[in-house]
């Protein structure tokens, strides 16, 4: 069974840096994709970011281009998401996700969560 455990929320003012971080266990992952994503209450879950477990292929919300970076560390199957410039429109919870095989539409696995909070 896959596990996704996010890290690295928090309050912060507009114009900080955040980094989270989402460990992945329980299976390989040579074709998959990690991707996070973000929701305000009463919203749809948004993507903000993805990435080829490779490393390769990393893809951007236009909310988020120039400001944040994708990255992974395949030796500790961790994904991070490094949140430069931070505004108060990217407050919202933020999940990561796991899409076993690349090809597929649908994430299979989410982890709990990590509030992001930005003041102005």
């Amino acid at each position: 069974q896959v596990q996704l455990v996010e890290s690295g929320g928090g309050l912060v003012q507009a114009g900080d840096s955040l980094r989270l971080s989402c460990a992945a266990s329980g299976r390989t992952f040579i074709y998959s994709i990690m991707g996070w994503f973000r929701q305000v209450p009463g919203k749809e879950r948004e993507f903000v970011s993805s990435i080829y477990w490779s490393g390769g292929g990393s893809t951007y919300a236009d909310s988020v281009k120039g400001r944040f970076t994708i990255s992974i560390e395949n030796d500790k199957n961790t994904v991070y998401l490094q949140m430069n410039s931070l505004k108060p429109e990217d407050t919202a919870v933020y999940y990561c996700g796991l899409k076993l095989r690349s090809w597929d539409t649908a994430y299979d696995y989410w982890g709990q969560g990590t509030q992001v909070t930005v003041s102005s």
